[in-house]
């Protein structure tokens, strides 16, 4: 069995479930590349939501790292 994935920029699944947070979002969180098991057609909205706030966990992460 085949897993289909597709790896999309953040900006993409923000842009289409919740573009209300894109002034939010700084260049390089909309630029992080995210890799989707199932592909971005069947991916639901709370899902998205995860996904976007779990990379501005990550990038806050790495920013206080350095």
């Amino acid at each position: 069995m085949d897993v289909e994935t597709e790896t999309v920029k953040l900006e993409q699944i923000v842009m289409k479930w919740f573009p209300d947070m894109l002034p939010f979002l700084n260049q390089k969180e909309l630029n992080s590349m995210i890799i989707l098991r199932d592909g971005l057609t069947i991916l639901e909205p709370e899902d998205a939501l995860e996904i976007i706030q779990l990379s501005i966990c990550e990038h806050q992460n790495s920013h206080f790292l350095h």
